[in-house]
């Protein structure tokens, strides 16, 4: 048996089991191998890490874990979690004391032709990640969700110029006024499709090139169990979805903690590890306080 079971190793997951880890408890890590990150040549704004390579930042992390003698790694995906009578769980076979979710999310992307083959590359989501490499080279901001607005406003600080590719859609009259008062300029015209490194495409034929394009898109947990184990799952601002949890990162299940992505409105790197420190933590104080 094992005391804790975590789904997912990557930030968040690697975070949580250190934390276990180094207070000596008996941790079982699966993981598919899968990260977010996984198309992107580099991570920013992690501090002392600032341009590493995503997949060695993962790699360091489970270097440094399996370290510990008490943690067992186990690569693969989790199919089945379920509750025992007595509040323990069983992951595909394996009796836990606890279990924490971290396992990652899925982008789903808008369906313009051309953008996911440029994910993580010249497309990306967040300015504070990846804004800066544009090297203030011109900026376009796909408007397939109101939210893209706000990213807009902000990327006037990496970019020039921002233009804001409404999509056909409309733009609320003070949201032009202040993308204007920024600088932003506005492009109506719908978007055909995304050629080369971030050339757009508009149904008229015009092409407008850009150093980069940022896109809002819809998250989910990348693995159903939450749902399947009737963690509450709540919906967030761009209409993606996320598992429900507490200040300490417990779920409305009992003994199921949930970090990272998966769980969170917004997503980096940094915030993260954050919240698996927070998660294991917790999920160690749980098992300290039971007894």
């Amino acid at each position: 048996m094992y005391e804790v079971v975590i789904v997912g190793g990557s930030y968040a997951g690697l975070s949580a089991a250190l934390q276990l880890a180094r207070a000596r408890r008996r941790v079982l890590v699966v993981d598919a191998g899968v990260r977010r990150n996984r198309f992107a040549s580099h991570a920013h704004g992690f501090l002392s890490r600032d341009g590493i390579a995503p997949g060695e930042l993962a790699r360091l992390g489970k270097e440094q874990l399996l370290a510990y003698p008490t943690v067992t790694w186990r690569d693969g995906r989790v199919g089945r979690i379920a509750r025992r009578a007595d509040d323990t769980l069983e992951v595909d076979g394996e009796h836990a004391l606890r279990v924490i979710l971290a396992t990652g999310v899925r982008d789903d992307l808008p369906a313009i032709p051309g953008l996911a083959e440029r994910w993580g590359d010249s497309v990306f989501h967040c300015p504070y990640c990846h804004g800066y490499e544009l090297d203030r080279g011109a900026v376009g901001v796909l408007g397939t969700h109101p939210m893209a607005e706000h990213p807009a406003l902000l990327l006037v600080d990496w970019g020039g110029p921002v233009t804001y590719l409404a999509h056909g859609h409309a733009i609320a009259d003070d949201a032009r006024a202040h993308l204007l008062r920024r600088g932003v300029a506005i492009e109506a015209a719908r978007i055909a499709d995304v050629r080369d490194r971030a050339t757009v495409v508009l149904d008229d034929g015009r092409q407008l090139a850009f150093a980069g394009l940022l896109a809002v898109t819809q998250t989910h947990p990348s693995s159903p169990v939450a749902a399947e184990l009737g963690c509450a799952i709540a919906t967030g601002p761009t209409g993606g979805t996320y598992i429900q949890t507490d200040a300490m990162k417990q779920t409305t299940v009992p003994n199921v903690f949930a970090a990272g992505d998966a769980a969170m409105m917004m997503a980096s790197i940094p915030l993260a590890v954050a919240d698996g420190v927070m998660a294991g933590a917790s999920a160690h104080r749980s098992l300290v306080m039971a007894r």
